[in-house]
């Protein structure tokens, strides 16, 4: 008695979602919206900037030293500070230890991990491509690649991940060794969405 009754109600369920859409259409719902256009390939090309840890997907371009410092302090430091470790109260914004790039290496088995830049990312490739999406905060993409490869060169001199006179560009870049690079376990599971 009681499996004829879950039955049931499941037939009814099923009937009742079934008939969802006729009812919404026929109360003047749209059964399509026709919202916006397909993509152009212009446009994929200009969001599709991934960039690889291997350096698969670095544009053309270099930057130096001097000239990140001179990006960094007119596009950077008002969050992340005048010495990269980060500005305390900023309104609606995290501040500090959040906003740090250098310092912190040897600290993440610690009971106060520092996480930055410098102690904590494994490629220095994501730095670039991190950069390129979202910074400066109140204008992401706005910078060149030249820009942008000079500023990561600084923030890595910086935190003495590369010397001062190195110029990156996409193949220096690639060649970066980070210190926690090898702080990561791999996951072996194979991805499912590519």
């Amino acid at each position: 008695m009681c499996i004829r009754l879950v039955d049931r109600a499941l037939a009814l369920l099923l009937a009742a979602f079934a008939a969802a859409p006729a009812c919404a259409h026929a109360q003047g719902y749209p059964s399509n919206f026709d919202f916006g256009a397909p993509a152009s390939a212009q446009e994929i090309a200009a969001v599709a900037i991934a960039v690889a840890p291997d350096g698969g997907g670095l544009p053309t371009g270099s930057g130096d030293y001097a000239r990140g410092k001179q990006v960094y302090e007119t596009a950077c430091a008002a969050c992340h500070g005048a010495d990269l470790r980060g500005v305390v109260g900023l309104p609606n914004m995290p501040a500090g230890p959040a906003l740090r790039l250098t310092g912190g290496r040897g600290t993440l088995n610690t009971a106060n991990p520092l996480m930055t830049v410098e102690s904590y990312w494994p490629y220095a490739t994501t730095l670039f491509d991190y950069v390129r999406r979202a910074m400066p905060f109140q204008a992401p993409g706005s910078l060149s690649a030249d820009e942008i490869y000079a500023v990561v060169a600084y923030i890595l001199a910086e935190g003495k991940v590369i010397d001062k006179t190195t110029v990156l560009d996409a193949q220096r870049l690639a060649r970066v060794q980070m210190p926690n690079r090898d702080g990561f376990i791999p996951d072996p599971r194979p991805e499912r969405f590519k």
